[in-house]
């Protein structure tokens, strides 16, 4: 209970383009933050984009210009839009959602695949 559900990973050829989703389920519980990860074998987990309950954003250096976190607030939903994609944005993309009072939760990630 509580953990985010991510979705819209898939297999892409590069320079086309994905929208993640991030469905915050904790029903009533106020959002602090809500961050985009990655992780790919043989490299750190890498922190890709992240929201503040104030709607200021920020993005990593190796996606910036390219990717784009954004919200719908009635939807409890975060969103990752991802274009220009490139073979090293392969990875299994994790959706961290901190809530006041009760700490962050990890959803189960969903796998992006770029490749020709």
């Amino acid at each position: 209970q509580g953990r985010p559900v991510e979705s819209g990973g898939g297999l892409v050829q590069p320079g086309e383009s994905l929208r993640l989703s991030c469905a915050a389920s904790r029903i009533g519980a106020s959002i602090v933050a809500v961050d985009w990860y990655r992780r790919s074998p043989g490299k750190q987990r890498e922190l890709v984009a992240s929201m503040t309950k104030d709607g200021l954003t920020n993005s990593a250096h190796s996606v910036k210009g390219r990717f784009t976190i954004s919200r719908d607030i009635a939807k409890n939903t975060v969103y990752l839009q991802m274009n220009s994609l490139k073979p090293e944005d392969t990875a299994v993309y994790l959706c961290n959602v901190f809530y006041d009072k009760l700490g962050d939760y990890w959803g189960q990630g969903t796998q992006v695949t770029v490749s020709s």
